[in-house]
């Protein structure tokens, strides 16, 4: 696990083009996958460039110091001995001292003690400023009633205020239309059936007063909950929208059983706009402090990755992304697809769905290779966006 100096060490050694080609094709990478990396070398360059500015700061400070010494040392009076006869008389280093001189060594006297108390309160505020940014990151994650932080992601807080601003205006002018609401959240979803039910995580649409559903070309349906597992996290949605004429058959199959421990696992999902693979394994068959019902996987998520499908090598659904445990490193948590499989069939017993759940039981993906599997799963995977009232 690398610490705090480890990743310092590595982004100095970035900025100064010290990296091989390799280190730093990878590191590039990860900056543009992963927006907690790229959050984290955006503080570095940010405390570095103040420090920098700082000691630029100080180097001048240091060179005044020394005009000024110099200055001082010119000024006391120069005793010149004449020897034929024994006198003495004194210079005045006034008169050789120009204007300019003079109203530098004037202003330094002046302000001196006014430019060292303003670059400690620079320094203060830099460290202040990056405190701040650290509570307010921490404070965007959401605890959850699971005990660890769910990954529900906030959007659209500009065209909020916008949209709010528009709504002031027609209030005013009753001729104006409307505007439409923006998001709040958002979160992940995928195919659960090919008729149309989607799967996600029961805190992306806690609160929700609409849903819709937008894949990556850009098809949006909208969508209701039909069932919710609060205790497990897990939410059915269907798709409303009548020209919604199904999924077709879908790519993976539903896993009832247990994955086992130490297996390659990946998962796709919305932390951005664009669609993030992500990998890693099964790092344990329990999620956080021992459920059972959960998994915890080795699997860096932020908020958007929520309610988004976890596969095995074999693209296998067996899991679905719930959130992370904030005091640990690349430590997520996943609901096991065998409680997806026990709520759907406790659902069919009771009759609660308006139409028939048909679970996928063979899976398309076994022997593909990892390019080709997500190019077929990116038809089935969703960003979710949450719609609440003012």
């Amino acid at each position: 696990m690398m610490t705090e100096a480890d990743y310092y060490a590595l982004f100095e050694a970035y900025s100064h083009g010290e990296l091989a080609g390799p280190a730093r094709t990878s590191l590039e990478a990860r900056l543009s996958a992963d927006p907690d990396f790229a959050l984290r070398y955006a503080d570095f360059t940010e405390l570095t460039g103040t420090l920098r500015a700082y000691r630029q700061r100080q180097q001048t400070r240091q060179q005044l110091r020394g005009i000024h010494a110099a200055m001082l040392a010119a000024e006391a009076p120069a005793e010149v001995s004449l020897p034929a006869t024994g006198l003495t008389h004194t210079v005045n280093p006034m008169l050789r001292i120009s204007r300019t001189e003079r109203k530098l060594r004037e202003f330094w006297s002046g302000h001196r003690a006014t430019v060292g108390v303003a670059a400690s309160v620079a320094v203060m505020a830099v460290f202040a400023t990056l405190l701040g940014l650290d509570i307010w990151r921490n404070s965007k994650v959401q605890p959850s009633l699971y005990g660890y932080n769910v990954m529900r992601r906030e959007i659209n807080n500009l065209k909020k205020s916008q949209t709010d601003i528009k709504r002031k205006i027609n209030r005013i002018d009753d001729s104006v239309v409307p505007t439409p609401p923006t998001s709040n959240f958002s979160g992940t979803g995928f195919a659960l059936t090919s008729e149309g039910y989607i799967v996600t995580s029961y805190h992306v649409i806690q609160g929700a007063d609409s849903l819709l559903i937008e894949g990556k070309n850009h098809q949006r349906y909208h969508a209701e909950p039909v069932y919710s597992d609060i205790k497990h996290d897990l939410a059915i949605l269907r798709i409303t929208d009548k020209k919604f004429t199904g999924f077709g058959r879908l790519p993976y199959a539903v896993k009832s059983g247990q994955a086992d421990l130490g297996e390659r696992v990946f998962t796709l999902g919305y932390p951005r706009e664009d669609v993030v693979y992500g990998e890693g394994s099964l790092s344990a068959r329990s999620g956080f402090e021992g459920d059972t019902a959960f998994y915890q996987v080795s699997i860096p998520v932020n908020p958007g990755n929520s309610g988004g499908p976890l596969l095995d090598e074999r693209g296998n659904l067996i899991g679905v992304v719930s959130g992370r445990q904030n005091d640990a490193q690349s430590a997520a948590f996943a609901t096991k697809s065998s409680y997806l499989v026990r709520l759907v069939d406790s659902l069919a017993a009771t009759a609660k769905a308006t139409a028939p759940y048909h679970l996928p039981r063979y899976g398309q993906l076994a022997g593909s290779g990892r390019p080709q599997q997500l190019k077929k799963l990116q038809d089935y995977v969703f960003v979710v966006k949450v719609y609440e009232k003012d």
